[in-house]
């Protein structure tokens, strides 16, 4: 999940904000918890945190199930 602490484009608000997977590829998608629910897919955990973790605003937790 995306766990984001604060929000700095003003897009999606704080709290969890996608949930994803990281499939054993090292690919990742992410489904945007918002009335979009926009799907994307990323070519690695690096890439989505460097795109969507904000400089630590936004964290990556995993869940295990």
């Amino acid at each position: 999940m995306l766990n984001r602490h604060e929000d700095a484009t003003g897009t999606s608000g704080t709290g969890i904000v996608a949930e994803g997977v990281c499939f054993s590829n090292g690919k990742v998608a992410l489904h945007w918890l918002s009335h979009y629910g926009a799907v994307n897919v990323y070519d690695s955990m690096q890439v989505t945190e460097g795109i969507h973790g904000h400089e630590g605003k936004t964290k990556i937790e995993w869940i295990d199930s």
